[in-house]
């Protein structure tokens, strides 16, 4: 196991209580810190107050980084916030969430990092460790918070974590023992500001990587230099692809290893997804009979393409978690039947025109809710089907439901974030299942 740098000394200020934020709070008070929290909303703080954090609401935090010498940063507070210019303006240390976690727990870490997929690949790589045996812990975006696991995880277990450029961004001497990167699009702009500066937070994941370490990523990556030391894997359709997809067959190397037929995860997108997980599996030495059979029997997680319902010849779709335009393509991709495509929510900096020639060519009609609708409008006005502006969920199901034929797909794909209308993409995936279930 790789040795750890201490943590900066406390107190500790922790900045956004929401599960991430939680989990840090809870694990520094755990080691008998002094912690104190803040959140600009108004989220569950019962169990902070419990173990003796001295909770903040609806306030900005400013005022609390003179009683503090170290600032933890949970993924969803920019670095523009007042309480983290504050703290930088007066020299505390800044820590993200991944950061601290990653100093607190020794197990070897395998990260999963990229633009979309993260979520499905990480718990796809969970999913090969326990068909082959081995024991693993899975983290980050995908439910469980990283900090959580702190004194929590068996000491031979593989820390397996998605990770975020929210998460990565705060990074400083994060080494995990093998990363992965599975694609790059534009997103988070309205975060990061620049495409670039969105790229270096994701590159994050490999720059303290030593020479005993594995780095995963596509052949095709539009990056010359990952950064860090590692040993580089890369998968894809190329001579040069360690892990290959040729003919009809995925490879190792000179060794076939099963056929794409039998990838259980539905899409193209999902197939890359595969090669992911199994290049890095296969790099750090497990059974190549294991990755065969978890890639067999491997379904996917909720709210990726997860199919909710047939009802009357008509396929229900939920992919709440496609937040960006390259999400929301990788979806309509994955099906060769007309598609009602339900799209919208809180747009995040980019454009939309990418979606007008594969919504010509794969939809029978479109549904607009949430913020972004009327800019999605203007992107698809011509395109061919029916765009409709719904407003909400409720409605756009409805519509969809009415004019969708038997054979049809409802896909919920929305290419923008749910906070306009709902907590997280979680709950707007859980209500279109509502609706659809209520049908």
């Amino acid at each position: 196991m790789k040795p750890r740098p201490p943590l900066p000394p406390g107190p500790y200020l922790v900045a956004g209580l929401a599960r991430s934020g939680t989990a840090a709070a809870l694990a520094l008070r755990a080691r008998g810190e002094e912690v104190m929290g803040v959140d600009s909303a108004e989220p569950e703080v019962g169990r902070l107050r419990d173990a003796g954090v001295e909770v903040h609401l609806h306030a900005p935090g400013s005022e609390l980084v003179a009683r503090a010498r170290t600032l933890v940063k949970s993924p969803g507070v920019p670095s523009e916030a007042p309480v983290v210019a504050a703290a930088r303006a007066r020299g505390l240390a800044v820590l993200g969430e991944l950061e601290l976690a990653w100093r607190l727990i020794p197990n070897e870490f395998l990260a999963v990092t990229g633009t979309n997929g993260k979520t499905t690949t990480t718990e796809l790589i969970g999913h090969v460790h326990r068909v082959a045996g081995l024991p693993v812990a899975v983290a980050g975006n995908v439910g469980t918070p990283l900090a959580s696991l702190v004194d929590d995880v068996a000491p031979a277990a593989t820390v397996v974590c998605e990770a975020s450029s929210f998460q990565l961004e705060d990074s400083e001497y994060f080494a995990p023992e093998a990363a992965v990167l599975l694609n790059l699009a534009e997103d988070h702009l309205d975060r990061h500001g620049t495409f670039d500066a969105y790229v270096a937070a994701k590159l994050r994941a490999f720059a303290g990587q030593g020479n005993y370490d594995v780095a995963v990523a596509p052949c095709d990556l539009p990056v010359d230099d990952l950064g860090g030391c590692a040993r580089r894997v890369c998968f894809g359709t190329g001579p040069e692809a360690e892990l290959a997809d040729r003919a009809g067959q995925l490879w190792w190397a000179d060794d076939p290893l099963l056929r794409v037929d039998e990838i259980r995860l539905r899409g193209p997108h999902n197939r890359l997804n595969a090669m992911a997980a199994a290049a890095v599996t296969l790099a750090r030495g497990i059974d190549p009979d294991a990755v065969r059979e978890a890639l067999r029997t491997f379904a996917g997680v909720p709210h990726r393409l997860e199919e909710v319902a047939e009802r009357d010849g008509v396929l229900y779709v939920n992919d709440s978690k496609a937040t960006n335009v390259n999400a929301t393509l990788m979806a309509l991709a994955s099906f060769d039947r007309p598609i009602h495509l339900i799209l919208g929510g809180r747009g995040k900096g980019g454009g939309y025109e990418a979606l007008r020639d594969p919504v010509a060519a794969r939809c029978a009609g479109v549904y607009l809710i949430g913020e972004a609708a009327d800019a999605m409008a203007t992107a698809l006005e011509g395109a061919g089907p029916p765009v409709h502006r719904c407003g909400d969920l409720e409605r756009a199901v409805g519509a969809a439901r009415a004019a969708a034929r038997p054979g049809d797909v409802v896909l919920l794909s929305p290419a923008a974030a749910s906070y306009d209308q709902y907590r997280d993409f979680e709950a707007r995936g859980d209500r279109f299942r509502a609706l659809v279930r209520e049908a």
